[in-house]
């Protein structure tokens, strides 16, 4: 998941947020911080607290209610779906409607979220050492993360050359991954997860380091392609996405000649740490 796109944790409970580069300002899931606040033990039930707090929110004329925006989150199913969103100091106002005792622990949680946010725009490092922090409490080896992380940078400066050649974010970036994917693999991205066993879980995050390596040769030739063809439209785009997956696929293919095995395997986070207190990486495929 992008940094405009992001799940932030408030002991151990997952909330999902949204960056808005041009307002400068964090925006959550109202849905998810109702579930916090109230301990609801699914997520329909916090739908139905949220429901009736935002009725009667309505009714008293509250501006929280009034101004709540709706925006695409990825949902519990995978599929990206409305859900009501609040800034932070919109859910301020609102934590005051919702009788808690975590309401206090959680508004130090979203004053630390805002001012994290801003220490990484100043200095970018933060992130990263925030980032590599996370992936060691998980259970990954420093030698796994630095090459997670390396893949990170190889993407952003894929999707920057995208943007600079006029494909769209969205939809139009998921085809050309797509492309990418299946010609690098020989699946999908939807099916690649299949294969590991996932649903919304990040992919990158459950590869072997052989795939990760593979996975950022396809997208760094693609990008030198990209520079040096220069593509007019989405259609350029998308041939050129298939020819940095395949040159990475031929690589691919050579390895499993060499060694008579699968690279794209169907290990995963899960799979790979179960029974284990504190493993050290993603097992190599066997």
């Amino acid at each position: 998941m992008s940094k405009e796109n992001a799940i932030k944790i408030f002991e151990q409970n997952q909330v999902r947020t949204y960056w808005d580069e041009e307002q400068d300002k964090w925006y959550f899931s109202i849905v998810d911080v109702i579930a916090v606040l109230t301990d609801q033990a699914t997520h329909q039930g916090a739908r139905n607290y949220w429901k009736v707090l935002k009725n009667r929110l309505s009714k008293e004329g509250n501006e929280t209610v009034t101004n709540c925006n709706r925006l695409k989150m990825l949902a519990e199913d995978g599929k990206m779906r409305f859900t009501d969103i609040a800034d932070t100091e919109q859910l301020f106002r609102l934590i005051q409607s919702v009788p808690s005792k975590k309401a206090e622990p959680f508004k130090q949680w979203l004053a630390r979220v805002g001012r994290e946010r801003i220490d990484e725009i100043e200095d970018p490092e933060i992130g990263i050492d925030r980032l590599m922090e996370t992936y060691l409490k998980k259970g990954y080896s420093k030698e796994w993360i630095n090459q997670r992380l390396k893949s990170i940078e190889v993407r952003k400066e894929l999707t920057d050359e995208w943007e600079n050649r006029g494909v769209k974010k969205g939809q139009e970036y998921a085809i050309l991954t797509d492309e990418i994917t299946k010609a690098w693999s020989g699946f999908s991205v939807k099916q690649y997860k299949q294969h590991k066993g996932l649903k919304k879980e990040n992919l990158r995050d459950n590869m072997t380091n052989l795939e990760l390596v593979l996975n950022m040769l396809a997208e760094a030739t693609t990008t030198e392609i990209s520079k040096e063809k220069k593509p007019k439209n989405f259609t350029q785009n998308k041939i050129i996405a298939k020819q940095g997956g395949t040159i990475a696929g031929n690589t691919r293919r050579e390895i499993e000649a060499k060694t008579g095995k699968r690279v794209v395997t169907n290990l995963n986070a899960k799979t790979a740490l179960k029974g284990k207190d504190k493993p050290k990486q993603i097992p190599k495929e066997k």
